[in-house]
């Protein structure tokens, strides 16, 4: 009793704890002591004493029973493609990988939101307390609360109001703040099988149709072109059509070659010349069996009816479709238009300037008719593309959102033109006096002409600076080795460009001349470059003048960076003088 008067009842809870445990265990002694037949003074199985059974569990562990029986989720890519996937395996709608809510550091992690009723939610959250003193009753500190007339036209706004579906962190950070939350969550899933998942049912010789949408950038073509599944498709084709026509079974593909963001190029480009263009391309890619083309811009709405017409024409009532592409090519986006288009109930994809925003096949539900499927797969990795090597930021300065815009320089022998930090190309020899060379790409990169004997210079002071990307002088060593290509090219023509100099994820220089040219082109180790006919013959009406043609964007950084260094330096004299001693005498 004067230890129960002299503490509190915090400090006495652990005393409590402690009487009810030694009375749980002075009645299973004494249980023990009763009964003859035990032998042993220990206790095989805690059942044997049920309150010493319950004490464990409440104080002794720190982890719950349906904590342990959670089982960890597969890392795979596979998405809800099958059909015979189990049930609790859901699906993030906006990228396809499984969600989980139980460990943030693995992917698929998703919090799921409150409910809430949409006629009560946010009505009072006008409402403040009139004031915190005593004498306010507490009526007045609850406030009342004026119930809004309703119509009979408002009677069932909230259930026909339909839910936005729950997606997975990722996502949620893609749509509302443009970038990936924690890039390192994406390293734990395995890269995507293409063979194993779609490629095994492409070259089946039964099952329902199969039709192959091939997604394709149109600023970037040669660098997004899938060759890998043109190659596989249009080998399936040839098999599988001639065993057709002997009369057996043959799941003959049907290949429909879209090419998104034509809203890109210039408005004075020939629809027909480019599909000629286009065509020309595939075939040297190695699609050599394509059903139809469309070319569509999913943000203007360009020949998005004609491609659902044909694609619901193709797949007939029960086919597969997938939408297969590069990262970054547009097909999360062009899926998205369909579904508004056509009017259905579409799950709505995320869609980001971010290369592989899906990270698993996604079944859409809604865009094609009866039992027919639309499937939306990860973006397939190329690392050829220059853009597959950059960060975030310098990613935003190659990325083509705005109309392409041409920038022409006419230049001599012995000059070079520099694409920010990324390519350059020496004008080695001519056979004429000047050519003309007219660079595609970002108009957020920075240009620079000058003589090549200067090249060396402007790697050493201006890479990383005023030519970004790469952004900093340490990315300069981290993209690779600097190498280089030759091309001799030949032209007919001073009006227009013959021939265009392409890098993957980058641009190209369309080259015009009337006569032969050795061009030297060079560009980091692994980038592919490809030589092909001219994409847009046209060039820019004003010639660029030589030095630097540095973006608004390029220029604020680098006056920055010039900015903290500069201060940097001020501070090192400063701290050098401060810790000389006052009294210390000059040495002689």
């Amino acid at each position: 009793m004067l230890l129960a008067r002299s503490h509190s009842l915090i400090k006495l809870r652990r005393y409590c704890s402690i009487s009810v445990f030694i009375r749980s265990l002075t009645v299973c002694s004494s249980s023990l002591l009763n009964n003859p037949s035990t032998s042993k003074p220990h206790f095989q199985n805690t059942a044997e004493c049920p309150q010493f059974h319950f004490m464990f569990p409440r104080y002794f562990s720190s982890k719950t029973a349906s904590s342990s029986s959670k089982q960890s989720l597969p890392l795979t890519r596979d998405g809800n493609y099958n059909e015979a996937s189990p049930e609790n395996l859901v699906v993030c709608p906006g990228c396809g990988v499984h969600m989980q809510d139980a460990d943030p550091k693995h992917p698929g992690f998703f919090v799921k939101p409150s409910q809430k009723d949409p006629r009560t939610y946010r009505l009072h959250a006008h409402l403040e307390p009139v004031c915190q003193e005593s004498e306010v009753s507490d009526f007045l500190k609850r406030g009342t609360v004026i119930e809004p007339e309703t119509n009979d036209s408002d009677v069932g706004v909230a259930e026909v109001r339909h839910e936005r579906p729950v997606v997975c962190a990722r996502c949620h950070s893609l749509r509302h703040y443009g970038k990936v939350k924690d890039s390192t969550v994406e390293n734990l899933l395995p890269d995507f099988d293409f063979d194993h998942t779609i490629g095994r049912k492409l070259v089946s010789t039964s099952g329902t149709r199969s039709v192959v949408l091939m997604v394709v950038d149109a600023s970037d073509f040669d660098g997004s072109f899938p060759k890998k599944v043109a190659n596989l498709v249009s080998d399936t084709i040839e098999e599988h059509l001639t065993a057709w026509k002997l009369g057996k079974s043959g799941n003959v593909p049907r290949v429909v070659l879209v090419v998104t963001k034509i809203d890109l190029l210039p408005s004075s480009i020939s629809p027909t010349r480019f599909e000629h263009w286009v065509r020309q391309r595939a075939r040297e890619g190695g699609s050599n069996k394509l059903t139809s083309v469309h070319l569509v811009s999913a943000v203007r709405d360009w020949g998005l009816k004609n491609l659902v017409d044909d694609v619901i024409a193709l797949a007939g009532q029960r086919g597969n479709v997938w939408a297969i592409g590069a990262q970054n090519a547009g097909k999360s986006t062009l899926i998205n238009s369909l579904g508004k288009h056509v009017g259905g109930k579409v799950s709505h994809l995320t869609e980001a300037p971010v290369p592989g925003t899906t990270l698993g096949i996604v079944r859409v539900e809604g865009v094609l008719p009866r039992q027919a499927k639309l499937f939306d797969t990860p973006g397939l990795l190329h690392p050829h593309q220059i853009a597959t090597r950059l960060t975030r930021e310098e990613q935003k300065l190659v990325y083509i959102s705005k109309e392409l815009k041409p920038r022409t320089y006419r230049i001599k022998a012995g000059h070079s033109v520099h694409i920010a930090g990324l390519m350059r190309l020496d004008v080695e020899e001519l056979s004429v006096d000047s050519i003309y060379v007219t660079v595609w790409a970002s108009v957020y990169l920075p240009l620079h002409m000058g003589k090549t004997e200067n090249s060396c210079e402007m790697v050493e002071e201006h890479f990383g600076h005023q030519l970004q990307p790469p952004i900093g002088k340490a990315r300069v060593k981290e993209l690779g080795q600097w190498v280089r290509k030759e091309f001799r090219v030949c032209g007919n023509s001073w009006d227009s460009s013959s021939v265009d100099i392409s890098a993957a994820g980058l641009g190209w220089f369309a080259i015009g001349l009337k006569g032969e040219a050795q061009l030297g082109v060079w560009t980091y180790d692994g980038i592919d470059v490809v030589l092909r006919n001219s994409l847009i013959p046209q060039r820019s009406q004003y010639f660029e003048v030589s030095g630097f043609t540095v973006s608004k964007i390029v220029s604020k950084a680098d006056q920055s960076s010039n900015k903290a260094l500069r201060q940097s330096e001020k501070k090192k004299p400063n701290n050098r003088k401060e810790t000389t001693p006052a009294n210390a005498e000059p040495v002689s």
